[in-house]
């Protein structure tokens, strides 16, 4: 009876897989929790700017003619 060697990347192949696990999970934890940080501590200036884009976007409420006729129609 012949015996075929086995290599030992066989013997090791749970052991890899587990490490490889570990890499990803913690490349994937840096990234959210990197993530996380950084939309929760972002600089005043930032801030500012945003709420200024916001408040320029707002528009205000014109009365037309269509709501003058229901406001009519309403009395």
């Amino acid at each position: 009876m012949n015996r075929k060697p086995r290599s030992p990347l066989g013997a090791l192949h749970p052991i890899l897989f587990c490490v490889g696990m570990y890499v990803v999970a913690l490349f994937f934890s840096v990234f959210i929790c990197s993530s996380v940080f950084y939309a929760l501590n972002q600089p005043e200036e930032t801030v500012e700017k945003e709420l200024a884009k916001a408040n320029m976007k707002q528009m205000p409420t014109v009365a037309t003619a269509s709501t003058a006729v229901l406001a009519t129609a309403m009395k």
